[in-house]
């Protein structure tokens, strides 16, 4: 059943949205060659109590950290470890915060020093997915509409998109429905409507779609070894569009830049406006 939110809730599940944008803006700074994860994770959970949250992935399904932290080929659940990160890694980092009720769910794919252009690529492809993905995320459209729009622009710069993980609706739970794959067919699954909440997270992989986890129980690494990048927006449909509840607006600041889409020649986190 999905749980449609009303204007209130939806301004505070803002605020928790909101709180996650401000944590990895805070990790932006700090993400550099010979940090460790796990350090990264710990400054994450003290920053995150500091403003009222609770983190909203320690302890669920037994999940022991604050943070999820994909290395290179790892594609989302990587447990933050002492192995401090090397020049050329890229890292995501997806962060959860439970805060006046309500979940927030945000993730981001830094780079670590100096990155091949061939990563980077990987990255404005996967950024420009979920600008896609985000603007078909509207009345009058389906919930499938949204995979298709990420398919398609993955697919069309050679890349595989992951089928085994989606995106999926929030609110007073971390996971709700619906499911929100990044694959589909235009006009196929449930209608969207007003009060909406979805967490929509392209996982885009440098070469085939396929995924297998690891023993730690947890990481999931793409099948050929090579990257996988994964970024997350929180997104609300109001008055009959989408509207970003989280934002990259603190990361772009803590790295002193703003990228512009290709598509919409605006700035990639004031994308609905």
């Amino acid at each position: 059943m999905i749980h449609y939110k009303s204007a209130e809730e939806i301004e505070l599940m803002r605020k928790s949205a909101l709180l996650v944008s401000k944590t990895l803006g805070m990790l932006a700074g700090e993400i550099k060659p010979g940090v460790s994860s796990l350090y990264l994770d710990g400054l994450a959970e003290q920053f995150i109590r500091d403003h009222g949250g609770i983190p909203g992935f320690l302890g669920m399904y037994d999940f022991p950290n604050t943070l999820c932290m994909s290395l290179n080929e790892q594609v989302v659940h990587g447990i933050p470890s002492k192995k401090p990160l090397d020049d050329g890694d890229i890292i995501s980092v997806d962060c959860g915060v439970y805060m006046n009720g309500f979940y927030g769910d945000h993730a981001y794919t830094f780079e670590v020093g100096e990155v091949a252009p061939e990563v980077k690529k990987l990255l404005r492809v996967t950024r420009e997915c979920l600008e896609l993905g985000v603007q078909a995320c509207k009345v009058g459209n389906r919930i499938e509409d949204i995979g298709y729009a990420v398919q398609q622009h993955a697919e069309k710069n050679g890349y595989g998109v992951v089928r085994e993980l989606v995106g999926h609706g929030l609110g007073r739970n971390m996971h709700e429905d619906p499911q929100v794959p990044n694959y589909g067919r235009r006009g196929r699954g449930k209608k969207i409507q007003e009060g909406l909440v979805v967490a929509i997270e392209p996982m885009i992989n440098m070469g085939t779609h396929r995924v297998k986890q690891l023993k730690d129980g947890w990481s999931i690494v793409t099948l050929d070894g090579k990257p996988s990048a994964h970024y997350e927006h929180d997104v609300a449909v109001v008055n009959g569009q989408p509207e970003i509840l989280s934002t990259f607006a603190y990361i772009y600041e803590a790295l002193g830049y703003t990228p512009e889409s290709p598509i919409t020649g605006k700035a990639i986190h004031d994308i609905t406006q």
